[in-house]
């Protein structure tokens, strides 16, 4: 039975740290401005490469290298960070990585990365929960280069992914953010059937669309990590990307009832 009951005090600030790339990038933009639209106080740090594998994380933690931009609560503070000095910075609560998306569906691409990796977070932060975050297939029509390791089919790069991932977990004996399930699910719900003429997830083919697809991500990271449903939450998204560009209440609708709904189904 999945327990909608937070299981940390929320009157105290809860820390999460994303290792990771622009599509953690895209899944953090959000999240502390629906947790603080219920009361709940966050810290919210992605360290951004773009396109940061598993593998090149742990050659950067082999290095100290500090190459990682630090993004404080969805926006960039413009100082770079090392793996470690995030680790050491706070006592956190949820650390959460995920793989490069053009290597997510290569299951072999996460080994023995993703475990050294894991072993080392421990080690500096043996108070945290750790999570894997389920990236997502690219848009049908994707130009990205690597599209072609998946034949250009978005199903099948959402089938190899998602295999990817749950051997990893259960290898790890972690939870697991189901976001690339989530999307493929959205995809199929009016009005974001993109295949027929709907609106798309994605901005350009890869990344989430600024409104809709970040709050998505947003939202499902919240119902996961506090155990507390998006149904209620008063907070509407909003971006300086598209000035002046409103959002569609039913389409933000569809995306809440849906995120809520799998979230429940998957008893995260």
């Amino acid at each position: 039975m999945y327990n909608w009951q937070v299981n940390c005090i929320m009157s105290q600030q809860i820390k999460i740290l994303a290792i990771g790339n622009s599509f953690s990038q895209d899944a953090t933009h959000y999240l502390h401005k629906i947790a603080k639209a219920d009361g709940i106080d966050t810290k919210v740090v992605n360290l951004y490469i773009g396109g940061c594998s598993l593998e090149r994380h742990w050659q950067n933690i082999e290095q100290d290298a500090r190459l990682y931009l630090y993004e404080l609560n969805g926006e960039s503070t413009e100082k770079y960070v090392s793996i470690k000095d995030a680790l050491t910075e706070e006592e956190w609560d949820y650390v959460v990585t995920q793989q490069a998306s053009h290597d997510s569906g290569i299951q072999e691409s996460y080994y023995p990365f993703v475990i050294n990796l894991f072993n080392y977070i421990r080690e500096y932060a043996p108070k945290a929960e750790l999570l894997l975050h389920e990236t997502w297939a690219y848009e049908t029509d994707s130009t990205h280069d690597c599209f072609v390791r998946y034949n250009h089919d978005q199903h099948e790069m959402y089938e190899r992914l998602g295999r990817a991932y749950r051997r990893a977990v259960e290898e790890l004996g972690v939870r697991m953010i189901p976001s690339g399930d989530i999307i493929q699910k959205v995809r199929t719900i009016d009005p974001f059937i993109y295949e027929k003429g709907g609106r798309s997830l994605c901005r350009d083919g890869f990344h989430m669309d600024y409104l809709y697809g970040r709050y998505l991500l947003a939202a499902t990271w919240y119902e996961v990590l506090f155990r507390k449903s998006i149904l209620e939450n008063n907070f509407i998204p909003e971006t300086t990307f598209a000035p002046g560009k409103r959002v569609d209440s039913n389409a933000l609708k569809v995306v809440k009832e849906c995120v809520h709904t799998e979230v429940m189904k998957k008893n995260v």
